[in-house]
C-alpha cells in the first residue's frame, strides 16, 4: 500500500524559509511535516543549508554531505555528530514523506549514519588513549544488523574486546579498560547536550547482560554463543554485523560462530522457541493487539515483529542448508524464501508489501516528535495527523488501512506457528480461546506463562523429548490449576517449580507414563502452598510420591530411627550427616501432606507422624554433634546431655508450621570439668553442647534448614542458661517455677540422653499437692494474659479462640495438675483417662479430634498467615473432606460443636469450685 501526498501550497511562514528550487514532491512533504510534525518543523526552520542543498543537488547529495560531516575528524566529536544527525533526520524524512526514496533507501541511510557515529564515537574513544580502532567492536544487531533501522531506534549493540589488543592504563586489566572506552563511547552517542543526542543506545543483548559488564572478551563470547545461548539470541545473530571499531575483529567472530547460529538439520525447536516469543509478546501487549487507538504497530497481532518472526523462522529452519537465504533483511529474506520455494510467492509478496507499509506507518509515528513509539496515538487529533502524513483523509481512514495491512500478516503467523507444536499437542499455540472454552479462570495469566513454558526458558524444558512429555501433560496440569481455590497463586507455584526442576530430569517422562502424578502435582501446587514452595525450593522432594509405598503408613518410631541411623552410617563428616538429615527430614514431611491432602491419612496420625520425625532426627544427630564436640572438649565422666520436648513436639500433636519447643538438661555433678584439650566445667560444657545441637537442628545447609527450635520454656526463659543439671532443674520447678510452667512441663517428653533421671523430676514436681484455688485463679489470670498478647484471628481461629485447642490445654492441664492422673505428654490419652473418671464431659475427645484436625489442615492451607473469615469453596470441600464432613457447613456445624463443648467445660471447672 503505498501512501502518497496530495499536492499543497506552503503557507506564508513556511514559503518564507524554504528555498527556491525545492522539487514540488519534496514542497508536499515540507508542508506535511509544517502542520503534522512539530519536530520536522522545528529542524526546517533550523536547517536551512540542508534544505538549500534537498533543493539544488535531491536528497542523495545531501545525505552524502551529512555523512562526510560525521566522519571529519577535524571537528570536535560531539557537536559534529549532532549536527550530522539532525541533518539526517531532516533528509531521510522529507524524501520519505516526498515519495522520491522507498522504504529500504530510507532504513539504508538512516542505517549507514548510524555505522558512521559508532564509528566514529569508538575511534574518539580509542583515540583518547593514543591508539587507532583496533581491539573493540560494536557488533549492531537488530535493525541496526539489518539495515533496517527506523526513524527513532534503538542501536542493539554488543561490545566484544580482544584482551590482548585493547589498550590499558595504568593499573588497568584488559576487562576494565575496555568497559571504560565502551563507556565513554556510549556517552559520545547517547549523552543528551544542547546539541541534542546522536542515538539511543541499548546493550541488553549482550549475554546476562544484568551481571555481565558492558564489553565482553572474545573468548568469553565465543564460549557462551557455540555452548550455552537460547534460541532468541541465534535468531538475533541472523542480524548481526560488524559497525564500528575493529570490524575485522567483528567479522572474524561472527565467521567463528556462524555454525551456532545456522544449523545443518532441520530445525523446529527454534520455530516452537520464537513462536512461544511472539505468542508472550502479544499477551504481554494485550492492550495493543486491537485495531484503533494503542494498536501496536511492532508488537501488534499481524505487526512488524511477525513478519520479522515469519521470516526468521524459515531462515532458521532452512538456512542451515541455503547460505543463499541467510539474508540479514526481511525483505530480502521473504524474497529469497519464495526463491527457493519455502514460501508461496503469493504469501511473500503479500506480506512484504505489509510490511513496507507498517514500517512506512513507524516512520509517520516517530517523526512527528523524534519519539521512539509504535503505538497509534489516542489522542483523537494526534491520529488524524499521522493519517495526514501518510496521505489519509483521517483516524478512522488509517485505522481502515491498518485493518488491511495486518490481516494476511496474522493469517500467515498464526498457520505458520501452530505447524510447530509437537505431534499430539492439545494445547494450541495460542491457548487463549482454548483456555476461555475449558478453564475460563485461567483465560488471563496463562497465555504468558505457557509461552515462557514452551519457549525452552527453563533447563527442564529445553529438550526436544521434555517439550513433547510436557506437551503430553500440560491439559492434566491446567485442569488441576483450573480446580484449584485460587488458579492464578497456583499458576504461579508450577511456574515455580517447573524453573527449579534441573536439565535432563525425567520428571516429565515419569509423569506422562503415570498420569495420576499429574493431578496430584496440581493437586498439591493448588491446594497447600506449604508443600508447593517446598517443591518450588526442591523439586526432587516429588520423588518420594514415585514410589509403591508412597501412600502407606510411616513406620513407628523406633524403626524410623534405625532407618534414618542406618542412612548416616557411612556419611563422611558433620556436614553430610546435616544434609543427610535434612534431605530425610524434609521428604518424610512432604510425604506426610502429600498422604494428607490425598486423604490416605489423619491429620491426628499425621500429627504424630511429625513428632517422630523429629525424634528421630533429634537421635542421629545428638550423637554425631556430641562426637565432634568431644575431640575438642573431651567428656564430663558421669554426665550425659538430657533433651526434652514440650509442648505440641512433645505432646505428638506437631503441625507442618510446629516449631520444636526444647528444654535442655545434663546428669552427674554441674561442678565436674570435661578431660579434654580445652576442657571446661560441667555446666559450660553442655550450653555449649545444646546450642551445637540447637545450630545442627536450625541452621540451613545445601539441604536447607530443618526446624525452627524455641528454647524459652527453660527456667528463667530467655535470660537463663541453655542447659540446667537436672538437679537445678529440679529445685527450680519445686522451688521457683510458676504455674503455667508446672503446665507446660505436663507435655514434657524426653526425646533424647537419659530418660530415667529427667522423668524422674518431672513425675515429682506434677505430682506434689496443689490447692485447686490457687492453681484455677493462676490459670485465669494466664489465660487472659495470653488473650491479650495473642488476640483471636477472625472466625477460624481454632486455637486462640474462646472454646479452642488452648482453652482446652488448660482444661487438661488443670485437672491433671489438681488431681495428679492423666500425666501423659499427648492430650488425647489425658482426656480419656479424664472422661472416664468423670473428670471432664465426653463430647471433649470429640471436641479434640475436630480441632485439632481443623488446625492441622490450617497450618497447611494458611501457614502463617491469617485464616479468611470467607473460605473459598474448593478448599472448604478440602477441609470437609479432612474431617470426613460433606460439605463445608457441616464442617462449621462440627466446629461450633467443640467450641461450645470447650466453652461449656471451661465455664463449669474453670468459674465454679471444684
Amino acid at each position: 500500500m503505498a501512501f502518497t501526498l496530495p499536492a499543497a501550497e506552503p503557507p506564508p511562514d513556511l514559503a518564507a524559509v524554504l528555498p527556491n528550487g525545492l522539487s514540488s514532491p519534496l514542497q508536499n512533504a515540507a508542508v506535511a511535516a509544517w502542520f503534522n510534525a512539530p519536530f520536522l518543523k522545528g529542524l526546517i526552520r533550523g536547517r536551512r543549508a540542508t534544505m538549500a542543498t534537498l533543493a539544488e543537488a535531491g536528497p542523495d547529495a545531501a545525505l552524502a554531505d551529512a555523512l562526510a560531516l560525521a566522519g571529519d575528524d577535524s571537528q570536535p566529536i560531539m557537536p559534529r555528530l549532532r549536527t550530522a544527525r539532525r541533518d539526517v533526520a531532516l533528509i531521510t524524512a522529507l524524501a520519505d514523506l516526498a515519495g522520491l526514496w522507498p522504504l529500504e533507501r530510507v532504513t539504508a541511510g538512516l542505517s549507514d549514519f548510524a555505522d558512521c557515529a559508532i564509528h566514529a564515537a569508538i575511534a574518539a574513544a580509542l583515540a583518547e588513549r593514543g591508539v587507532g580502532p583496533r581491539g573493540l567492536v560494536a557488533l549492531a544487531l537488530g535493525k541496526l544488523g539489518s539495515r533496517e533501522l527506523n526513524y527513532s531506534s534503538d542501536a542493539d549493540l554488543i561490545f566484544l574486546h580482544d584482551p590482548d589488543l585493547i589498550p590499558c592504563r595504568g593499573s588497568e586489566d584488559p576487562g576494565e579498560a575496555a568497559v571504560r572506552i565502551t563507556r565513554r563511547a556510549v556517552a559520545i552517542l547517547a549523552d543528551l547536550t544542547p546539541d541534542g543526542y546522536v542515538a539511543r543506545i541499548d546493550l541488553r543483548l549482550r549475554p546476562a547482560s544484568e551481571i555481565t559488564p558492558m564489553s565482553i572478551s572474545l573468548p568469553a563470547a565465543e564460549q557462551y554463543y557455540q555452548s550455552e545461548a537460547l534460541t532468541w539470541e541465534r535468531v538475533a545473530f541472523i542480524r548481526a554485523r560488524a559497525v564500528g571499531g575493529d570490524v575485522a575483529m567483528g567479522d572474524g567472530f561472527l565467521d567463528r560462530i556462524r555454525p551456532f547460529v545456522w544449523r545443518r538439520s532441520l530445525d523446529y525447536t527454534a520455530v516452537r522457541d520464537i513462536q512461544s516469543v511472539s505468542l508472550r509478546i502479544r499477551d504481554h501487549f494485550e492492550g495493543g493487539q486491537a485495531i484503533g487507538a494503542g494498536f501496536d504497530l511492532k508488537r501488534g497481532r499481524g505487526g512488524i515483529r511477525e513478519v520479522e518472526f515469519f521470516a526468521q523462522i524459515n531462515q532458521l529452519i532452512w538456512g542451515g542448508r541455503a547460505p543463499e537465504l541467510r539474508c540479514p533483511a526481511t525483505l530480502e529474506g521473504l524474497a529469497a524464501l519464495a526463491k527457493a520455494g519455502h514460501v508461496p510467492p503469493g504469501d511473500a509478496q503479500a506480506l512484504a508489501a505489509s510490511y513496507r507499509a507498517l514500517r512506512t506507518l513507524e516512520h509517520r509515528l516517530q517523526m512527528r516528535r523524534d519519539e521512539q513509539t509504535h503505538a497509534i496515538p489516542r489522542l483523537v487529533a494526534d491520529r488524524h495527523a499521522v493519517a495526514r502524513l501518510s496521505g489519509l483523509k483521517d483516524g478512522p481512514a488509517l485505522e481502515a488501512a491498518l485493518v488491511r495491512i495486518t490481516a494476511p500478516v496474522a493469517a500467515a503467523y498464526d498457520q505458520l506457528v501452530a505447524a510447530a507444536l509437537p505431534e499430539g499437542t492439545t494445547v494450541p499455540a495460542d491457548p487463549r480461546a482454548w483456555l476461555k472454552t475449558h478453564h475460563p479462570a485461567l483465560t488471563k495469566l496463562l497465555p504468558s506463562l505457557i509461552a515462557t513454558w514452551r519457549q525452552g526458558k527453563y533447563r527442564a524444558l529445553r529438550a526436544e523429548s521434555a517439550r513433547v512429555d510436557f506437551e503430553a501433560v500440560l491439559p492434566g496440569l491446567l485442569a488441576a490449576l483450573a480446580a484449584s481455590a485460587d488458579p492464578a497463586t497456583a499458576a504461579v507455584r508450577l511456574d515455580a517449580f517447573l524453573s527449579a526442576l534441573p536439565a535432563g530430569a525425567r520428571f516429565l517422562a515419569l509423569l506422562r507414563a503415570n498420569p495420576r502424578l499429574v493431578a496430584l502435582l496440581g493437586n498439591l501446587i493448588g491446594v497447600t502452598p506449604v508443600l508447593a514452595e517446598a517443591l518450588a525450593r526442591d523439586p526432587a522432594l516429588f520423588d518420594v510420591m514415585l514410589s509403591p509405598d508412597a501412600f502407606a503408613p510411616l513406620p513407628d518410631g523406633e524403626e524410623l530411627r534405625r532407618g534414618l541411623a542406618h542412612l548416616c552410617a557411612n556419611a563422611a563428616g558433620v556436614e553430610d550427616v546435616l544434609d543427610r538429615v535434612r534431605r530425610w527430614t524434609a521428604e518424610l514431611r512432604f510425604q506426610l501432606g502429600a498422604q494428607l491432602v490425598e486423604g490416605h491419612v489423619d491429620a491426628l496420625v499425621v500429627g504424630r507422624g511429625l513428632a517422630d520425625c523429629a525424634d528421630a532426627a533429634i537421635a542421629v544427630l545428638l550423637p554425631v554433634v556430641t562426637a565432634d564436640f568431644v575431640r575438642g572438649h573431651g567428656v564430663v565422666a558421669g554426665s550425659e546431655l538430657v533433651v526434652l520436648a514440650l509442648g505440641r513436639y512433645g505432646g505428638r500433636a506437631m503441625t507442618h508450621a510446629s516449631d520444636l519447643d526444647l528444654v535442655f538438661l545434663f546428669t552427674g555433678d554441674h561442678t565436674a570439668v570435661s578431660d579434654g584439650p580445652r576442657s571446661m566445667p560441667a555446666s559450660q560444657y553442655f550450653n555449649r553442647l545444646a546450642a551445637r545441637l540447637v545450630t545442627a537442628l536450625s541452621v540451613a545447609t545445601a539441604a536447607g534448614a530443618l526446624y525452627e527450635v524455641d528454647t524459652r520454656l527453660r527456667p528463667w526463659g530467655a535470660k537463663g542458661n541453655l542447659a540446667l543439671s537436672v538437679d537445678s532443674f529440679a529445685r527450680y520447678q519445686l522451688e521457683d517455677a510458676e504455674s503455667w510452667e508446672h503446665m507446660a512441663l505436663t507435655r514434657a517428653r524426653v526425646v533424647a540422653g537419659p530418660v530415667a533421671a529427667a522423668n524422674a523430676v518431672v513425675a515429682r514436681v506434677l505430682a506434689q499437692p496443689r490447692d485447686a484455688e490457687s492453681l484455677r485463679q493462676a490459670a485465669l489470670a494466664m489465660r487472659d494474659d495470653i488473650a491479650a498478647a495473642k488476640p483471636t484471628q477472625g472466625r477460624f481461629d481454632v486455637k486462640l479462640a474462646p472454646g479452642g485447642l488452648v482453652d482446652l490445654e488448660f482444661l487438661v492441664h488443670f485437672r491433671q495438675l489438681t488431681t495428679g492422673r492423666g500425666l501423659t505428654p499427648e492430650l488425647r490419652p489425658a482426656i480419656d483417662e479424664f472422661v472416664a473418671a468423670g473428670l471432664l464431659p465426653g463430647d471433649l475427645a470429640d471436641a479434640h479430634d475436630v480441632l485439632s484436625r481443623f488446625l492441622m489442615w490450617l497450618r497447611l492451607l494458611y501457614p502463617g498467615a491469617r485464616v479468611p473469615d470467607n473460605i473459598p469453596p474448593m478448599l472448604g470441600q478440602v477441609l470437609a473432606d479432612g474431617l470426613g464432613a460433606a460439605n463445608f457447613a457441616a464442617v462449621q456445624q462440627q466446629l461450633a460443636i467443640a467450641k461450645s463443648a470447650v466453652r461449656m467445660a471451661w465455664t463449669s471447672i474453670m468459674t465454679v469450685k471444684a
